[in-house]
């Protein structure tokens, strides 16, 4: 794929001589041709490609706030690097549409996001100069590091540069590297791409002291801050910068604005105008030549050259990763469903709760618009908690709420909770706190792909002791588990969602909403349907074409928990229809089809079973429906699996 990305027209023009009103854009195909651009054109670059993205996100949606922020620097790493030589690690990956259009895929645009198109974000198997793999922020550090560490090891030569945003150096796991490569002293470039904002406005400590170093004025070093404060002083100017200047380490403090990196062992740079390429081209070349770990720090606003975006409230968030929208007015254009999703039901499920229960409060990392939670923050500030990008420490935080009586509910994307397994494990499960475990985005999330979907969530979560685990089919059944996990005080508890809302076609329910009790919502003698979550609208359906198509009935049975499971009513039904089949919106590697089977083995019954659900591999991005075709999941795959399946003659 790598090569058919990078491939060129036969005939091209030469960027080094555009000139006048005619469009440097598109004699962009590579690296090399940036570096024949001269400075003034590389200006003109700038604002051509955030015209680009404002056109081509206009109709595609995407993450267009995180790169008109970083157009400058990466035209500037471009120019100054030698890639794909020189490794550039982007942290996250959704802002390398820059780098994209730079390196061979601005024809392919069209199709960002989208079933067998571009990925949004950076993706080895998808050129040669996208370094590494990255969809979770606070990883680039770690991976560049260790990159630097082997180039040094088999005695390379090649820079390696970290580009990482200040919302992501709340990751403990970016702080760590920082710890062991001041240690190390290994020759890296990490470049703080500070524009004040993640997802949603940065909260916490770090982020008030990058505010304060970011609005020092612009001196690069330690020495030129001390030069400016005190040299311009009359008479005496000259005589305490020398006292000063022998003082330094007492005055280090003061003096640094950059001095938490300084004494980790990291060369401070910064802060420098992210928007100004000529500063930019000067200070990379400068630490281009440091034979040490440095950090850069680059100051850009998000969402430049578009004014909607680059509102920097609340309001602003919605511009780091949204759908398709009027570029004239700033407005998205409204999807088809305008239901409420189960991400609005949940914020509105916890305010209503937290007016009667002055025990409930939640947290949230970084996501408080994602999760539904904004409102909820509102209404009660001191029963909110946003953690930062910090998932581990907002899981831990919770447990310590929950050891004094208080009912945290800890709302985190399903594959974002994965950092925090052993914080799951540790300090909740085996202390049997009240925890509530919020898992939104579970099953295939669509346009962000492999490294967003919320695939694994039955497998890692099940195996647990002692945690009550529940998905609901519809929002009724979610509003009421919600209750439940109010009320369920002796021990962790969590529940898994989908993004979106709940489908129409699913019947009311026949049992009441209970711990550990499933519900049959169609009866049939042939075979056992057990689905759980998104997959009991779709086993309805398969039921249905089952029936009028291949005159097979089949028992529909919503689990609902997954632990415990409702052994005795699918016993029950198994022992009737001696097939059994489970579906589930999730890996069948360990998954819920796995839990239904050990159960059935244990109690000593062996019916033919199939278990369907998401395949042994990643899934790609793409529209949720096209996906569910790829791999199986849609109606009318599974009912072709099931019937060929079931009208085998082993069967």
């Amino acid at each position: 794929m790598a090569e058919l990305l990078l491939s060129k027209p036969q005939e091209k023009t030469d960027p080094g001589k555009a000139i006048g009103n005619k469009p440097l854009l598109p004699s962009i195909f590579s690296p090399q041709d940036v570096k024949a651009l001269r400075a003034d054109e590389l200006k003109l670059l700038a604002s051509e490609i955030r015209g680009f993205l404002i056109d081509s996100l206009a109709q595609t949606g995407g993450h267009l706030a995180p790169n008109l922020g970083i157009v400058e620097l990466t035209l500037s790493l471009h120019k100054l690097f030698d890639l794909p030589k020189d490794e550039i690690i982007w942290d996250v990956g959704h802002q390398v549409y820059v780098h994209k259009l730079l390196t061979g895929r601005r024809h392919r645009f069209d199709t960002l996001r989208q079933y067998g198109g571009l990925s949004g974000f950076s993706n080895r198997e998808e050129s040669i100069y996208d370094s590494f793999t990255t969809g979770h922020g606070g990883t680039s550090i770690s991976s560049a590091f260790g990159k630097a560490c082997a180039r040094d090891l088999i005695g390379g030569k090649e820079h390696l540069i970290a580009v990482i945003g200040d919302g992501a150096m709340t990751e403990g796991m970016a702080l760590e590297a920082i710890n062991h490569i001041g240690h190390t002293q290994t020759r890296l470039i990490i470049i703080l791409n500070d524009n004040g904002m993640s997802i949603a406005p940065n909260v916490g400590g770090y982020s008030r002291y990058f505010d304060r170093v970011r609005n020092e004025p612009m001196f690069r070093s330690g020495k030129e801050y001390l030069t400016h404060l005190v040299k311009g002083i009359p008479n005496y100017g000259d005589r305490m910068y020398h006292l000063m200047s022998k003082m330094k380490d007492s005055f280090k403090y003061l003096l640094t604005p950059g001095v938490i990196f300084e004494e980790l062992g990291l060369r401070y740079v910064g802060p420098v105008d992210g928007h100004n390429i000529s500063e930019l081209m000067e200070v990379l070349g400068e630490v281009k030549s440091y034979n040490r770990p440095v950090l850069l720090h680059v100051k850009t606003m998000k969402g430049k050259g578009f004014s909607p975006a680059e509102d920097t409230s609340c309001k602003g968030a919605k511009w780091h990763g949204g759908g398709p929208f009027d570029k004239s007015t700033g407005k998205f254009i409204a999807a088809g469903d305008q239901r409420l999703t189960y991400s609005s039901i949940f914020g509105n499920k916890m305010i209503e709760l937290a007016q009667t229960d002055k025990s409930l409060c939640t947290i949230t990392a970084a996501m408080p618009d994602g999760t539904g939670l904004s409102q909820f923050a509102t209404k009660f500030p001191d029963r909110f908690f946003d953690v930062a990008m910090a998932e581990q420490h907002g899981v831990t935080f919770a447990a310590g709420l929950a050891s004094k009586g208080l009912k945290p509910f800890v709302a985190i994307y399903s594959t974002f909770l994965q950092r925090a397994y052993d914080q799951i494990i540790h300090d909740v499960c085996l202390q049997k706190l009240p925890v509530r475990l919020c898992l939104d985005r579970g099953g295939l999330v669509g346009a962000d792909g492999p490294t967003h979907h919320g695939v694994f969530d039955y497998a890692y979560l099940r195996c647990l002791p002692d945690l009550l685990f529940m998905s609901p089919r519809n929002h009724e059944e979610f509003d009421l588990m919600l209750e439940i996990m109010q009320g369920h005080d002796s021990g962790p508890s969590a529940i898994r969602y989908p993004r979106g809302a709940s489908p129409d076609n699913l019947p009311k329910g026949s049992v009441p909403l209970a711990i550990g009790k499933a519900d049959k919502l169609t009866d049939g003698e042939d075979l056992t349907i057990v689905a759980i979550g998104t997959m009991v609208s779709h086993a309805i359906s398969v039921a249905e074409c089952l029936k009028t198509e291949f005159s097979i009935r089949a028992t529909v049975i919503d689990a609902r928990f997954v632990k415990p499971l409702d052994e005795d009513l699918i016993l029950q039904e198994v022992k009737r229809t001696k097939h059994i089949v489970t579906i589930e919106e999730g890996t069948v590697t360990g998954g819920f089809g796995s839990c239904v089977l050990e159960s059935l083995s244990k109690n000593g019954e062996y019916p033919k079973t199939l278990v369907l659900g998401i395949p042994d591999q990643f899934v790609t991005h793409g529209d949720i429906q096209k996906l569910y075709q790829h791999i199986g999941l849609d109606v009318p795959s599974i009912v072709k699996a099931i019937s060929t399946w079931y009208l085998r003659k082993d069967a």
